[in-house]
């Protein structure tokens, strides 16, 4: 999952309430998708900061409940509004996420690209995608980094 750190970052959800959030504001279909009917309780996501210099995976955090209609979409007041969003026929979805831990340094994307075991991630061919699946090969070999420490 990634975010803007300058909008939401690792050390945010760490200072979260109960080190929990709930992941809204998504508003690409397939992204929607991978929230609303594939990530369920305790899979393990990788917190990805984009648009930042360097971008890269700065933490991990466990999914704490299921998809869910993102209510954000029916509030006129927030930026994630979409008139089309109703709750008897809600569009996008969110889940809830907990922090587990920070890396001990960001996991850049340009080394993830030099691993060639991880040359067909998801990450380097749906760049712009924010919510993306990671395989079970690929989450092995991201845990054993040293950036975890």
């Amino acid at each position: 999952m990634k975010s803007e750190p300058s909008v939401f970052s690792i050390d945010d959800l760490a200072r979260s309430k109960n080190q929990t959030t709930s992941w809204d504001g998504v508003r690409n279909y397939q992204a929607r998708n991978f929230l609303r009917d594939k990530i369920k309780v305790g899979d393990g996501v990788l917190f990805y900061h984009s648009n930042a210099n360097p971008s890269g995976i700065a933490g991990e955090a466990v999914v704490v409940r299921e998809g869910y209609p993102d209510y954000t979409a029916w509030d006129p007041k927030n930026i994630h509004f979409d008139p089309k969003s109703t709750p008897e026929n809600p569009i996008w979805y969110m889940v809830d996420v907990k922090f587990v831990r920070k890396c001990k340094e960001l996991i850049t994307l340009d080394f993830l690209k030099k691993i060639p075991e991880l040359k067909n991630m998801m990450l380097f061919k749906a760049s712009r995608l924010s919510v993306q699946p990671v395989t079970p090969k690929e989450w092995k070999i991201i845990m054993k980094l040293p950036q975890w420490g």
